[in-house]
């Protein structure tokens, strides 16, 4: 952004030892009151302001949104508007927490939904913060770039006719020195250091004027440019990427289409045709948890491991095996492991013999430690009345006082504990529902002989029969993985933006970008020698650097590099710090 750098009379603009004008002092409001829109002058009555007009103001507020302060508060505001999307569940990355948050809060939840909390990073205000630090962004990078561009160009600034005023100011008299073989030395010196140097003709002397730490504001618009890469990356994956969540069970496999997704989201610009046309097989997931007598927590997850077969088109099938954190990279898509459960696989046969639901069951983990999960099973075929059966999958299950529960997450001793249901389960009612969930309280529980709700307790291979004649059994169990889809074009050049911005910090931080001047002005009997420097940014080593190329070109410097104390009478110091020329 812009560099607020205070500048002397050097600065100006004004040649250097030419005499100031003298600058009247303020009188009225010039002299410390506010101003009001008239001025008195000489006397002359009061004159009126001139108004900014149209342009002006324009001009102003670019000006002001351009300004480093106006970046700065805008990335602020930035941060503090993301904050929300890690404190609310999104709808576009978890569209069913969502809504159960819509459900438990009532009016508060509608007016967090309404105010765009649950679609932060797509929200009017979020966009509008965004938006104006690109503008800001653009508006200040753009001069900066020319101005920086025209310094490269130009030769390093002339050196002041008084470096007394400068930095480490060195004077020393050399009797019997050659000026132009000194001078020589001074410029092969500083060109060796990597400064820019430019040789300069003076009356009655010559110099060597010496800059570097360019490269400082190379780093800081490097800097600025690689956060609008950024940004535009953001933008542009936001547009053209996709995101899918998709489960599968142990044995069945899944082909990248839309039609497969459990749920999809996907930007404006995405185009269905450019999925990489990839499927797989989930061959096997396995789980190890902290067993007892281990270190750490009893049931605590170890590992989770998910191996797949990948076919791709016009290439052999290829096995991998998908970890957290570890995801499979298939033609520009990443998949993740997003979850895992039990399958367990149940068999429904209604009264007259029909089977009206076979295979493995994807069971929703409910958060305990024992992996205890909710299991629905909902048949709309059954005969003579739809039937819905419900209840827990527990992994190592027991069935106490607290009602049935697991002991552990791994199945060591794997239990189904279920009860029946029947009425109209609403799926013709062209509602869509969710297909875990089903609502009891609408549906008759089956009964025993003594009126209470039938409790079936299954173990694998073992089948339970109902007094009307369904029968549920339990044939085996599986496991099953979710899995994260994710396909962003403009992943890899976020990473370049942002380790070009990085890159750009460092530079920006760590250069110091100084000056330095070297005159050298003949005597009858040999030389005078001057050096004195300016540093433009933070650059503690400045003054000790001028003093030791002032002692090496004079020759008097000790094994450390490091100035001698001057003879007497020979040469003069003077430190005091000076304005940029």
């Amino acid at each position: 952004m812009r560099e607020n750098i205070p500048r002397g009379p050097e600065a100006t603009g004004r040649a250097a030892g030419t005499t100031d004008a003298p600058v009247p002092a303020p009188t009225g409001a010039d002299a410390g009151g506010t101003w009001s829109s008239k001025r008195e002058l000489d006397g002359a009555g009061p004159v009126e302001a001139p108004a900014l007009g149209l342009r002006g103001t324009l001009l102003f507020l670019w000006r002001q949104l351009t300004s480093m302060q106006t970046a700065l508060i805008l990335l602020m505001l930035l941060a503090i508007a993301a904050v929300p999307g890690s404190l609310y569940p999104q709808r576009s990355v978890n569209p069913a927490l969502t809504d159960q948050f819509l459900e438990e809060n009532g009016r508060w939840g509608e007016i967090l939904d309404a105010a765009g909390f649950f679609d932060v990073f797509s929200s009017p205000w979020f966009s509008a913060i965004y938006l104006l630090l690109f503008i800001s962004l653009i508006g200040c990078i753009v001069p900066r770039v020319g101005v920086h561009l025209r310094q490269l160009r130009a030769k390093p600034p002339r050196t002041p006719s008084r470096l007394t005023r400068f930095t480490g100011h060195t004077r020393i008299e050399l009797p019997g020195a050659d000026p132009d073989a000194l001078l020589e030395e001074a410029h092969r010196s500083l060109r060796r250091s990597r400064y820019r140097t430019e040789v300069r003709e003076e009356q009655g002397s010559r110099s060597v004027s010496a800059e570097r730490g360019l490269l400082r504001e190379t780093g800081n618009l490097a800097f600025h440019i690689a956060l609008v890469g950024v940004l535009i990356c953001i933008a542009g994956g936001q547009m053209t990427s996709y995101r899918g969540q998709i489960t599968v069970v142990e044995g069945s496999g899944f082909s990248n289409s839309l039609t497969q997704y459990d749920s999809f989201e996907s930007g404006a610009w995405f185009d269905e045709t450019e999925m990489p046309p990839f499927r797989f097989t989930l061959e096997d997931f396995r789980a190890t948890y902290v067993q007892p007598g281990e270190s750490g927590n009893v049931g605590e997850p170890r590992s989770f491991e998910a191996d797949v077969r990948v076919t791709t088109p016009g290439e052999q099938q290829s096995e991998h095996t998908v970890e957290v954190n570890r995801p499979l990279r298939v033609d520009g898509a990443s998949m993740y492991l997003l979850g895992n459960g039990y399958a367990p696989e149940v068999t429904v046969t209604d009264p007259e013999g029909t089977v009206v639901a076979e295979g493995p069951v994807i069971t929703v983990p409910m958060g305990d430690v024992g992996y205890s999960s909710q299991l629905v099973i909902k048949a709309p075929d059954a005969r003579p009345e739809q039937t819905a059966v419900v209840g827990f999958f527990l992994p190592t299950g027991t069935i106490d006082e607290l009602g049935p529960r697991s002991l552990y997450p791994d199945a060591l001793d794997p239990q189904l504990a279920l009860t029946a249901h029947q009425g109209d389960l609403g799926l013709d009612s062209g509602i869509p529902q969710n297909a875990y969930e089903v609502d009891v309280s609408t549906l008759t529980p089956v009964a025993g002989e003594d009126g209470t709700p039938v409790l079936m307790r299954l173990y694998p291979g073992q089948e339970f029969e109902l007094p009307d004649g369904t029968t549920v059994s339990f044939d085996g169990l599986r496991r099953y993985a979710a899995f994260d889809i994710a396909h962003n074009p403009f992943e890899p050049w976020i990473l370049v933006s942002a380790l070009t911005a990085v890159g750009g910090l460092i530079l920006s931080l760590f250069v110091p970008r100084r000056r330095m001047w070297v005159r050298v002005r003949g005597t009858g009997d040999g030389a005078v020698l001057e050096v004195a420097g300016l540093a433009r940014s933070d650059d503690p080593a400045l003054e000790d650097d001028v003093k030791a190329l002032a002692a090496a070109l004079s020759g008097q410097q000790d094994g450390a590099g490091r100035p001698a104390h001057h003879r007497p009478g020979t040469a003069t110091e003077d430190t005091t710090e000076g304005s940029a020329p």
